[in-house]
C-alpha cells in the first residue's frame, strides 16, 4: 500500500477532538544528545531552516536563524493497538546512509529490534521554503497490522516552556507557536510557529502537555492506542503533539514540518511543500549542493580522494561548514548545531549550547574554507567579525567589561549590538581578538574603515597582552603559549595592513612588541623543573609572574596542581602561526611530555589497536562525561573526565607536515573518529566500551564540531600542498627557519 496523495480533512476522516488539554504546563523538557548523525539545510537563503538527527530520529530544528532551536525531537510510535507500544528511537536499530554523498541528504533505516517492522526516513529541507520534509516508508516485516503515530515535541523560539498548540481542522494540521521568547537584539520579539502535516493525512490527533495524561504518548502507552483527542493546549507550557498516520503492510508518505512567524504562514508553507512533492524538493536540494561543491576553486584533495571514508568525511565536512553559516547574517557560523550533552540540559528555556559564534571557531572555519576553495565564505566570515562582533566601545559582558578593540567570548549571529551581557559571556580571550586580525590579513580586508578597527584591536592587544583573561580552552588566565602565538601573529599581520594604509609608525611599534614577546616567551612559559619526562617543556599556562619554575599552583576541578605540571599541546600554535620554526628545539623538547604525561586517569596520548593516535586536551581535564555512570558533563558533578579530542590529532599532523614528515596517520585518525553520519566529534571515548560508548567513537558532547571539521579539511588540503596552508606567510618570513 503506497500512500502518496495529499492529505487533509477531506482525504482521511479525523475524529472530533475534546477541547482544552488538561495538565498545563506539563513536565520539564531537555534538549537531545550532541552527537548528531545527520544534519542538513538547503544551500539557498529561501529556506532558513536546519534539521538534525540523533539516535535515529529528528532532533533540534533551527529557524529562522542557525542559533535558534525550535524542536526537541520528532519520532514515530508503533503499536498493534492491543499488546505493545514502542518508541522509534528506543525500539529500533539505526542504519544511516547518504543517498548522494555530494548533498547533505540522509536516509535513516530504523528496524525494530524484535523484527516486526521497519521505518525508512529520508530528510531534506525544501529549498524554496522553511519546511523540513521527511519521506517515510513503513513496512510490516512479520505480516502484522500496526498503528503508526507521529510524536512531535516542539520547543519553539528556543525553549519548550511556553509553547501553545492546536488542531487546524481546515488544513488538517497540528500547529504550535511561542510568542513569549525574545530573540537576541536587535531582532525584535517575534512569534515562531510550526505546522505539521502529512501527505496521507491524520486519522487521529491530539495536543497535550508532556508527561501528563493529555500527552499523546502517555495515552498510547497506557491504552495501546490514542483514546483521548485534545484540540488545543492554550495555557502554554511543554506541549507534545501526536497524530496517527494511516498505514498498511507497505506504506510511503511525507511529513512536512513548516515554520513561519505565525501559524497561518507556517501552515501555508508546509502545505505548499506537500503540494510540490518530496521528489521535487529532493531534486532541487541535491542540485543546490552539487552546484555549491562544483563551484569550489579547489578539488577534493588527493590525500582523501582514493579512500572512501576519508573522502566522505572531507566532502561532508565542507558541506557541514557551509551549512553552519546563518542565512540572515551571512558570515556568522555557529560552533555546532548541537547542545553538548543536551539530553541532560534544561530545555524549558533557551540554552546556548554551541549555537553561538565564537571568534576562534569562526577563524578555524574560515581558514578551512580558504583551503577548500571557498574564499567568498571565508571573506564573509572575516567581514562579519569586524562588522558585527568587534566591540568599539566599552561593553558589559557576563560579569566583565569588554574594552574597545576586543571581541566577546561569543555572541548571537546578530553580533554584539543590543546583545545582553549573558549573550556575550565571560571572559575575553585575547587569541580571539588576535585571530580576527589574522583572518582580515588572510582575506585581504585592509580597507581604511576596517583598518581603523584593526588598529584599535592591535593596540588593545599590545596594551593588555600578553596575559589573557582566558586561553583557548576558556578556563584559565595568564600567559599561554598558544594565546601568545596568536597575539604575535596578529601584531605582525596588523603591521602589514598598517603599512598598506600609510601608517608605518604603528607598524613598527607592533612589530617591536611582537619581537619582544617572542624573545621572552621561553622565559615566561618553558619550565626546567616540571614533573614530566626530562622536566623541560612548555607548560599550558603561567600566572602573571611569568616564572615557570616557581612551583605556583592553580586550581582545577579535582584539586590544585603546580602550573609547571599541567601540559597541553598549545605550543604547536607557535609553529602553525609561523612564530617559531618547526625545528625549534624548545618545541621539539616539549613533544615527549605531551605524548607521555599521565595524570592518574589516562595518558595524554592514546593509540588504538589499528594505529590511530589521539590526545586529551591537558592533564586533569574534567570537561567530559562522568566516569561513574557515563552521564553528561556538569560542572557540579564529581569524577568527570575530559575525553579525547580528534582535532588535536589534526594539529599534530600540521606540525609534522611543517617538518616535512608524513601526516597521513593523523588525517586517518580523524577520519576514523567520525560517526556514522561522517561527522567529526568534539570528543571521543577514551576508555574501554562502557555506558553505551565505544572506544575512539563519539561521546555525547558535540558532533559535528565545526572546529574539528575545519581542522580535517585544512590538513587534507595541506598534505596535498606539502605545507600547512594556514600559516601566515608574513609571520613566517619575519621569523624564518634557522
Amino acid at each position: 500500500m503506497a500512500l502518496s496523495l495529499l492529505g487533509g480533512p477531506s482525504s482521511v476522516a479525523s475524529e472530533q477532538g475534546s477541547g482544552d488539554a488538561p495538565g498545563a504546563p506539563g513536565g520539564g523538557s531537555s534538549w537531545t544528545t550532541g552527537n548528531k548523525i545527520a544534519l542538513g539545510t538547503a544551500t539557498g537563503s529561501a529556506s532558513p531552516v536546519w534539521f538534525t538527527v540523533a539516535n535515529g530520529v529528528m532532533t533540534e530544528v533551527f529557524y529562522p536563524r542557525v542559533d535558534v532551536p525550535n524542536v526537541q525531537d520528532m519520532q514515530y510510535v508503533v503499536s498493534d493497538g492491543a499488546t505493545f507500544v514502542e518508541l522509534e528511537r528506543d525500539a529500533t536499530t539505526h542504519a544511516v546512509s547518504m543517498p548522494d554523498e555530494r548533498a547533505l541528504e540522509y536516509t535513516v533505516v530504523n528496524t525494530a529490534k524484535n523484527g516486526r517492522y521497519r521505518l525508512t526516513n529520508s530528510y531534506v529541507t525544501d529549498p524554496a521554503r522553511a519546511t523540513v520534509e521527511v519521506r517515510t516508508r513503513f513496512q510490516s516485516l512479520d505480516g502484522g497490522s500496526y498503528q503508526l503515530y507521529a510524536l512531535y515535541n516542539p520547543s519553539l523560539a528556543g525553549g519548550g516552556g511556553h509553547d501553545t498548540g492546536s488542531w487546524d481542522a481546515t488544513n488538517g494540521a497540528l500547529v504550535a507557536s511561542d510568542s513569549q521568547t525574545v530573540f537576541a537584539a536587535p531582532v525584535p520579539p517575534v512569534t515562531v510557529a510550526s505546522s505539521l502535516q502529512s501527505s496521507a493525512g491524520f486519522v487521529r490527533h491530539s495536543t497535550g502537555y508532556s508527561g501528563t495524561p493529555s500527552d499523546g504518548y502517555q495515552d498510547i502507552a497506557a491504552h495501546k492506542q490514542l483514546t483521548h483527542q485534545y484540540d488545543r493546549a492554550d495555557v502554554g507550557g511543554n506541549i507534545t503533539q501526536t497524530a496517527q498516520i494511516p498505514v498498511g503492510a507497505d506504506s510511503t508518505f511525507t511529513l512536512a514540518l513548516g515554520f513561519g512567524p505565525d501559524t497561518g504562514r507556517a501552515t501555508s508553507t508546509a502545505r505548499a511543500s506537500l503540494t510540490a512533492g518530496f521528489p521535487a524538493a529532493e531534486s532541487a536540494y541535491r542540485s543546490g549542493w552539487h552546484a555549491y561543491l562544483g563551484g569550489l576553486s579547489r578539488p577534493v584533495p588527493a590525500s582523501v580522494a582514493g579512500d572512501t571514508v576519508r573522502r566522505r568525511v572531507y566532502t561532508t565536512g565542507v558541506m557541514a561548514l557551509h551549512a553552519h553559516e546563518d542565512k540572515t547574517y551571512p558570515g556568522a557560523a555557529v560552533a555546532s548545531l548541537s547542545v553538548p550533552w543536551g539530553d541532560s540540559k534544561d530545555g524549558d528555556s533557551f540554552s546556548d549550547g554551541y549555537h553561538r559564534v565564537w571568534g576562534r571557531d569562526l577563524y578555524q572555519q574560515a581558514t578551512a574554507m580558504l583551503a577548500a576553495g571557498d574564499r567568498p565564505q571565508a571573506t564573509r566570515m572575516a567581514r562579519w567579525l569586524w562588522d558585527h562582533q568587534y566591540i568599539g566601545a566599552r561593553t558589559p559582558g557576563s560579569g566583565v567589561w569588554y574594552g574597545p578593540g576586543s571581541f566577546p567570548r561569543y555572541s548571537p549571529v546578530s553580533g554584539v549590538v543590543g546583545a545582553t551581557p549573558a549573550e556575550l559571556g565571560c571572559c575575553e580571550q585575547l587569541d580571539q581578538d588576535a585571530f580576527a586580525v589574522i583572518l582580515a590579513w588572510m582575506t585581504g580586508l585592509n580597507d581604511p574603515t576596517t583598518y581603523a578597527k584593526i588598529k584599535t584591536t592591535a593596540t588593545h592587544l599590545q596594551t593588555n597582552g600578553p596575559d589573557t583573561p582566558a586561553e583557548r580552552w576558556e578556563e584559565q588566565a595568564g600567559k599561554s603559549p598558544s594565546t601568545i602565538a596568536a597575539e604575535i601573529a596578529a601584531l605582525i599581520t596588523a603591521a602589514d595592513i598598517a603599512r598598506a594604509n600609510g601608517d608605518p609608525t604603528s607598524a613598527a611599534s607592533w612589530e617591536r612588541t611582537a619581537d619582544a614577546w617572542r624573545g621572552r616567551l621561553p622565559g615566561w612559559t618553558f619550565t626546567h623543573t616540571g614533573h614530566w619526562g626530562d622536566h623541560r617543556y612548555y607548560d599550558r599556562i603561567e600566572d602573571s609572574s611569568g616564572n615557570p619554575n616557581d612551583g605556583d599552583t592553580r586550581g582545577f576541578k579535582e584539586g590544585s596542581y603546580a602550573e609547571h605540571d599541567i601540559v597541553d599541546a598549545g605550543f604547536l600554535e607557535l609553529v602553525r602561526l609561523g612564530v617559531a620554526p618547526p625545528s625549534d628545539p624548545l618545541v621539539s623538547a616539549s613533544l615527549p611530555e605531551t605524548d607521555t604525561a599521565f595524570d592518574g586517569h589516562a595518558p595524554m596520548r592514546i593509540s588504538t589497536p589499528n594505529g590511530d593516535v589521539y590526545w586529551h586536551r591537558y592533564v586533569h581535564d574534567s570537561y567530559g562525561e562522568s566516569n561513574t555512570d557515563g552521564s553528561g558533563w556538569d560542572d557540579r558533578k564529581p569524577n568527570t573526565w575530559g575525553r579525547l579530542w580528534p582535532l588535536l590529532s589534526g594539529e599534530r599532523g600540521e606540525y609534522e607536515l611543517a617538518n616535512h614528515r608524513p601526516a597521513t596517520l593523523y588525517l586517518q585518525s580523524m577520519a576514523d573518529a567520525a560517526n556514522v553520519g561522517y561527522f567529526i566529534p568534539e570528543q571521543i571515548w577514551d576508555q574501554p566500551n562502557a555506558f553505551g560508548f565505544q572506544k575512539a567513537k563519539a561521546t555525547g558532547s558535540a558532533a559535528p564540531l565545526a572546529w574539528a571539521e575545519a581542522q580535517y579539511i585544512r590538513l587534507a588540503q595541506s598534505i596535498d600542498a606539502g605545507h600547512p596552508l594556514d600559516t601566515p606567510t608574513i609571520v613566517q618570513a619575519r621569523y624564518p627557519r634557522p
